[in-house]
């Protein structure tokens, strides 16, 4: 069964409140710089919010030459020109959209079987949209839990190892055959093996590769071949890399790496498709630390720490999937806030970036706190 976005309890046997007593107000989250510019976003910086202000300063009869009016005037001329280049760019990068109807979608999820992988499978489901999950946790045969081409709460359920091309090619056409051809395509399954360079098996190493990488080019094939072949409405194809990818850290050499790889392997299949199947959109999810079960042992130390790099739960990013999935676009879900700069660190003198990393203590919070060969990408 697809598992439901992950959800922290706040309360305690001391908290709970008594019959006679009023009910407790819902639990708030922490300050983050997250929370600061979305409520910016919503208010100050909003297009709309931002114009009314020389507005209303007109209508209190302020001059035009006035510094009030003049500065208010630049400034909402500035926000709603970002906001207008924000929609070009989109356009250019990624095109226009295509026609989306779930009623003829098939999704297919890597790893769906929680985490992640598992809030997308859920959420398409509810939908009535066909479909599958393709994950090494499903059971070979029948008994308790998930069955091997079974189905439960409208997901049908396969156990395959997608590092293994023979089992994705055969799992591929059992899924054709049962639910239909798919129109989506989630990349999400991921293993990690959190030792240190000298400590990493050649067996351990070649699995992340196969498993976190080249599975993309196998899936990504056979998804794309019915398209390429016949006049098809196009598709999605969304790729789970990590925030990772961008910096490598201390005891996560092979699954960094493998991140590193699908950033550029997605780059380049994003602009292939632009020039060959501009129907099929593309879609790049580089994401910091979720709420699974891959690095939940990993804790940064320090509220300001937790202020720029708060653990971001999976639902949340599973619906921003979805959302441009709905609308037939194409482009790049990137949660909290600093992994959609997270590159610009690259830019910084080394020993700049060196500082960088030891204040943020990510070589420090990898080491011996990631569950070893863990099954959910983020």
């Amino acid at each position: 069964m697809a598992s439901a976005p992950p959800t922290i309890s706040r309360s305690n046997n001391n908290t709970r409140p008594t019959p006679h007593s009023p009910p407790l107000p819902p639990p708030h989250g922490p300050l983050t710089l997250d929370l600061l510019i979305h409520v910016l976003s919503r208010t100050l910086f909003h297009p709309f919010l931002a114009a009314l202000l020389p507005l209303c300063l007109r209508a209190l009869a302020a001059p035009y030459n006035s510094t009030s009016f003049i500065l208010t005037s630049a400034f909402a001329a500035c926000v709603c020109s970002y906001s207008v280049l924000q929609g070009v760019s989109a356009r250019i990068a990624y095109g226009a959209p295509r026609e989306v109807d779930w009623e003829g979608e098939v999704v297919v999820v890597t790893g769906g079987v929680g985490g992640l992988g598992g809030c997308l499978a859920e959420i398409f489901a509810l939908r009535g949209v066909g479909v599958a999950v393709l994950d090494v946790g499903v059971s070979g045969a029948k008994g308790g839990g998930l069955v091997d081409g079974g189905e439960r709460e409208g997901v049908r359920y396969y156990y395959c190892d997608v590092g293994d091309y023979e089992q994705v090619e055969r799992t591929w056409g059992r899924v054709v055959r049962d639910v239909g051809t798919p129109t989506v395509l989630v990349n999400n399954a991921a293993v990690v093996s959190g030792k240190g360079v000298m400590e990493q098996s050649r067996e351990e190493l070649e699995r992340t590769f196969r498993v976190n990488t080249l599975s993309h080019y196998h899936l990504n094939k056979l998804f794309l071949r019915p398209m390429l072949e016949t006049s098809s409405r196009g598709g999605t194809i969304v790729t789970v890399s990590s925030v990772l990818g961008y910096q490598g850290v201390a005891h996560l050499s092979a699954y960094t790496a493998s991140k590193a790889a699908l950033l550029a392997y997605h780059a380049s299949l994003a602009t292939e498709l632009a020039l060959i199947a501009p129907r099929v959109k593309t879609i790049l999810v580089a994401t910091g630390q979720l709420d699974t079960q891959m690095f939940g042992n990993v804790k940064l130390r320090g509220w300001l720490r937790n202020f720029f790099a708060p653990v971001v739960a999976a639902g949340e990013v599973a619906v921003k999937i979805v959302g441009l999935i709905d609308r037939g676009e194409g482009g790049v879900v990137s949660e909290p806030a600093y992994a959609r700069w997270i590159a610009w660190l690259g830019v910084l003198p080394v020993g700049l970036q060196r500082l960088v990393k030891r204040w943020a203590g990510t070589d420090d919070a990898f080491a011996g706190n990631v569950s070893k060969n863990s099954k959910d990408a983020r």
